[in-house]
């Protein structure tokens, strides 16, 4: 029986992977549990991995230490694909004000730190472990630990275990303030989803239909391009009725004329404008529309040829050559109006309009083919991650600071991700992945990471508790935790009116929390609470990474 004490006690690389996968697989079940209907989901990983720790259950520290990276950098990388299309739209909306609010947070933790250390006279230099631990920011650490080992030619544990005593309760605050402010505030589920839908940056590009008479005399005998160029706002018409009650799909060369009907798509910002510039709504429900072109066929077709990528519905020259009237594009479940400046990428439905011979050569032309979106590309994968590791090495030198700083193995990688997903496309990379394989990656990610940071944790940390003081550490990891997430939260719903996805977004990027974003992501029905962390992840990330080390220099 050598060989089974050998695989659960020893060192080797199938021990690891048995005492991993154990974790992992215990923390799942465990997940399943709720208390008052909240579950604290894959967070148990993170305590089953201190219980298996603190009985002995350890893993090589090479090893431990390659599985956390690694599977922090899956899991933010696949953060970035997801929310990258729409991060720099979201940033222009809201993101300043979003960013404004998580520094507010990041600055105010630091003082608290520094406060409780001048207030108690507990050790900065272990204060700065209990900041980077209850804020769980692991690259924080690392930096805080470099810089005291540069600075005075010896290491000091203090950091490490204070970082370890307030890491667990740095998690469970994080995910209990984003439970906390949804009672505290007042709010439900229904009402900030219909508060999302109306005001998130998505929302302000959906597309909408709505019925126009003609009658501005202006435009009377004009073909439908020559409008465009007369109003300064996309549209597109996607059925014709004349006076006698013909219906056509429209052409760019098709003249409009006194009582004529159009239906048009476009955002609802420009409504009031386009039905002024025509002439007046009129109600025509959709179903009538339907009954009007019952002669027509409308198809939603899938980009999937990889020569479409990046191309515009006017390069296509849909109308001219297939003779069909392109009406929507549903990207990532968001409708786009079809404008002709639009760029098409892997994975967008088409809705066209148009005679069924025709919108089948168009389909041709875009792909409509499933099959070929379930085949994984892993070169954006894996390319961007590398770029991503080699961005996040690169050193920038402050002012001040003795050694350089760097955006480290979860930062590199989540800016590369939302960079490659917006513009990989103009240099024919596609990016494209199901929603079920995305998730699949974040998942094995963050299971990966809570595991091999709660199993390194474990071996001391009931020592420390009990014995060296770190039940006052955890109280202020809680404080610190705790305290300026609350007042973020309330500055960012009762001053800048965010709503909940925003604020669930926010904290978990404040406090560079994965699993924070994972609970997150688990009870949103919405994606708008990725694109937050996204937004603010970048910076705070910088940020985070910055004020350890310059407390460590304070305290030397």
């Amino acid at each position: 029986m050598n060989w089974l004490n050998e695989l659960i006690t020893g060192t080797s690389i199938a021990h690891a992977v048995l005492v991993l996968s154990g974790v992992v697989a215990l923390g799942v079940l465990l997940s399943r549990i709720k208390i008052c209907g909240v579950s604290l989901g894959v967070t148990w990983i993170l305590f089953v991995g201190i219980i298996a720790g603190h009985f002995g259950l350890t893993v090589d520290p090479s090893i431990n230490n390659f599985i956390k990276e690694f599977g922090l950098i899956l899991f933010v990388y696949s953060v970035g694909l997801q929310v990258g299309p729409g991060f720099f739209s979201s940033f222009k909306k809201g993101g300043l004000t979003l960013n404004g609010v998580a520094v507010l947070i990041v600055l105010m933790s630091v003082l608290l730190a520094y406060i409780i250390h001048a207030v108690t006279g507990t050790s900065l230099v272990t204060m700065v472990g209990v900041l980077c631990g209850a804020v769980t920011n692991t690259p924080g650490l690392g930096a805080a630990q470099q810089t005291y080992l540069e600075a005075t030619g010896a290491a000091d544990p203090s950091i490490a275990m204070g970082y370890a005593v307030s890491y667990p309760l740095g998690v469970v605050g994080i995910v209990m303030s984003i439970v906390v402010i949804k009672g505290l505030f007042g709010m439900t589920m229904e009402k900030e989803l219909e508060r999302a839908t109306g005001s998130s940056a998505d929302a302000a590009k959906m597309a909408t239909k709505f019925t126009v008479e003609v009658k501005n005399s202006a435009i009377i005998d004009k073909t439908i391009e020559s409008l465009h160029g007369l109003i300064d706002k996309d549209f597109v018409v996607s059925r014709l009725c004349r006076a006698n009650g013909k219906v056509e799909i429209p052409a760019s060369g098709t003249k409009l004329y006194e009582g004529d009907r159009i239906l048009v798509i476009s955002v609802e910002s420009n409504m009031d404008s386009i039905v002024a510039f025509f002439g007046e709504q009129v109600e025509v429900s959709v179903e009538e529309w339907k009954d009007m072109d019952s002669q027509l066929s409308a198809r939603k077709i899938i980009v999937t040829k990889h020569k479409i990528n990046g191309k515009t519905l006017g390069e296509l020259k849909v109308r001219s050559v297939f003779g069909v009237n392109v009406t929507r594009v549903n990207r990532a479940g968001i409708d786009l109006v079809a404008a002709p400046d639009l760029e098409l990428q892997i994975g967008d439905r088409v809705l066209a309009v148009g005679d069924e011979k025709k919108l089948e050569s168009f389909a041709k032309m875009l792909g409509n083919s499933s099959k070929q979106l379930r085949e994984p590309n892993l070169l954006a994968i894996f390319l961007g991650i590398a770029v991503g590791v080699v961005f996040g090495s690169i050193p920038f030198m402050l002012p001040g600071m003795p050694q350089p700083v760097k955006m480290g193995l979860a930062g590199g990688p989540l800016i590369i991700a939302i960079l490659i997903s917006r513009f990989g496309y103009k240099f024919k990379v596609v990016t494209y992945t199901t929603l079920s394989a995305n998730m699949m990656l974040r998942e094995v990610g963050i299971s990966l990471f809570l595991a091999a940071v709660g199993i390194a944790s474990g071996a001391g940390f009931v020592d420390t508790v009990v014995n060296k003081g770190g039940f006052a550490w955890i109280g202020y990891g809680v404080i610190i935790t705790l305290v300026p997430m609350l007042a973020g939260a309330a500055i960012g719903r009762f001053v800048f009116k965010f709503n909940y996805f925003q604020l669930m977004g926010l904290i978990a990027g404040s406090g560079t929390n994965p699993s924070g974003l994972a609970y997150s992501n688990s009870v949103s029905p919405i994606n708008q609470q990725a694109v937050s962390y996204a937004t603010v992840y970048p910076l705070v990330m910088f940020l985070r990474v910055l004020t350890p080390q310059i407390l460590i220099l304070m305290a030397l």
